[in-house]
């Protein structure tokens, strides 16, 4: 009855879609990987559990990053004169800077 339930809830999950994800055994995750896999390509997560209790989550990779970019805040950030004058560490422990 167990496996039965399992099946369904692939099936629906495969041609309906789920919201919130799903839960499927360890021997279910197994059995039908391939499918599983084509329920993630939809953009689902898949819950993998072992005896009810999650140990994995399989879903859609990170979206792309983008490429950095060097020196795109050149010539925007503006420094105080005196901002890198040395501190006396009485001063700075007192609180008067």
């Amino acid at each position: 009855m167990e496996k039965e339930a399992a099946d369904y809830s692939l099936l629906m999950a495969i041609f309906y879609g789920y919201n919130s994800g799903m839960e499927v055994s360890t021997a279910v995750a197994r059995n039908r990987l391939t499918e599983l896999i084509r329920v993630v390509e939809s953009g689902e997560r898949v819950i993998v559990t072992r005896h009810g209790k999650p140990v994995a989550e399989i879903g859609p990779p990170p979206p792309k990053r983008r490429k950095v970019r060097l020196g795109g805040w050149e010539g925007r950030i503006k420094f105080k004169p005196g901002w890198d004058a040395p501190i006396d560490p009485d001063r700075f422990l007192e609180g008067d800077l």
